[in-house]
């Protein structure tokens, strides 16, 4: 039952962090006028797929990424080359809406045609001869939404306005950027909520929650006690409280507080504490918390710029040699620390999916090929030659940089697995 729960923990966790990520490109997509044909969250066969307007949305075996599959980026291309004989179906307007290649039997009322000349781009029109007696050519026009049907199978054709090539690099750079950007939109929201739920550390001398085994409770004090000072020592900010108790192990403190208006002296002794080699203080209480819309948001923007430095730190230390290739986690060793973290927590868990966005946001941002920042690269070089590269170039070097990145899931896989099973 354990088991199954921390699979269902690290599935919801990878799977809305995949979501966010794809419905970032998908979203840019839209709005840029891309054919968006498929919303994917994880490969390989379909476990669910529902069609909703000209998007196929589908949940896929193996939960391991996704993808947002645009029109022109795809190999779903059907050409209709002259010869061909195809059934025709129309539309109110007396343009085509389904083009029939193959199956034709099963629409009776299809207008039979053979191509001689066809354009499903650019002028969208299908020409030829309805009958070998019949020598007369007939152009009809193709409406823009047409479909193609291939065993069984129904293609929406894709002009060219609508397919990602054709629109203008700016669009195009931030439909790939929005993946990585909304990881970092996630993440921020996550620590906001976080902030909402929890409450945002606040840096005041006041006493937060009271441990019930802890120095502070014995002696009296209690949650909301405003501190002034610390064996006459004034202080004035949160830190001042905890360094000086920290400093103080198994010695009286005299605290002067404020509580319900009145000022009283309470005498605590801190418990010593040993850690690494350390000894010090505690008395058993947290920092105050506070509770506000304002105070989550900047809360939610300083968590998330924190963390995308420190993550930033740690790549640095890999390139340079500092971090070991040991550390480095893949799928089965995020599976392993999701389980300890959900063991600590509900907001653990949450923080813990903060995190593992902005580093799924960063690492996409590599200029490696077949990563985003890959394809933001060549983006670049488009911009500096003022032509982009040729297709064909691009893919093959996208093609090397995934069979790289399969390789290296593949060795820090077998490395998760020696470290947590064997």
């Amino acid at each position: 039952m354990e088991t199954l729960s921390t699979i269902l923990q690290f599935l919801a966790v990878f799977g809305v962090l995949v979501f966010f990520h794809e419905f970032g490109h998908f979203l840019f997509a839209k709005r840029a006028g891309i054919l968006c044909r498929e919303f994917a969250i994880g490969f390989g066969p379909k476990i669910f797929a529902v069609k909703k307007g000209e998007t196929l949305y589908t949940i896929r075996l193996l939960p391991i990424g996704g993808y947002v599959r645009m029109a022109g980026e795809d190999p779903e291309v059907i050409e209709l080359k002259p010869g061909l004989r195809v059934g025709l179906l129309f539309n109110g307007e007396e343009k085509v809406k389904k083009i029939i290649v193959s199956g034709k039997d099963k629409y009776p009322g299809a207008r039979l045609l053979e191509i001689a000349e066809a354009d499903i781009e650019r002028e969208l029109f299908i020409r030829g001869y309805e009958s070998e007696d019949d020598d007369r050519l007939k152009t009809y026009e193709v409406d823009r939404e047409a479909v193609v049907v291939d065993y069984g199978q129904e293609i929406q054709i894709a002009p060219l306005d609508r397919q990602f090539s054709s629109k203008s690099l700016g669009k195009r750079a931030l439909t790939i950027f929005a993946g990585p950007l909304f990881n970092f939109l996630l993440a921020f929201l996550v620590f906001m909520l976080i902030g909402m739920l929890q409450g945002v550390p606040s840096n005041d001398p006041v006493l937060g929650k009271v441990t019930e085994d802890g120095a502070a409770l014995k002696a009296g004090l209690k949650e909301g006690d405003l501190v002034l000072s610390i064996d006459g020592e004034e202080v004035s900010t949160w830190r001042d409280v905890v360094e000086k108790i920290r400093a103080n192990p198994e010695k009286t403190l005299e605290f002067q507080i404020v509580r319900d208006g009145k000022e009283l002296t309470v005498p605590v002794v801190p418990e010593k504490h040993e850690e690494n080699g350390e000894t010090y203080g505690l008395i058993g209480v947290y920092n105050p918390v506070e509770k506000s819309p304002v105070k989550a948001f900047t809360y939610g923007l300083a968590e998330t710029y924190f963390w995308i430095k420190q993550i930033f730190v740690i790549l640095g230390d890999l390139i340079f040699g500092h971090f070991s290739f040991d550390m480095l986690s893949g799928p089965v060793g995020i599976y392993a620390s999701t389980e300890e973290v959900a063991k600590a927590g509900f907001y653990y868990l949450l923080r813990w999916t903060a995190l593992l966005s902005i580093n799924l946001g960063i690492v996409n941002l590599l200029p490696f090929p077949a990563l985003d920042g890959g394809r933001l690269l060549f983006f670049a070089i488009e911009l500096i030659r003022g032509k982009p590269i040729d297709k064909q170039k691009e893919g093959l070097v996208h093609f090397i940089g995934l069979a790289l990145l399969m390789l290296l899931m593949l060795m820090v896989t077998w490395n998760d697995i020696q470290r947590f099973f064997l």
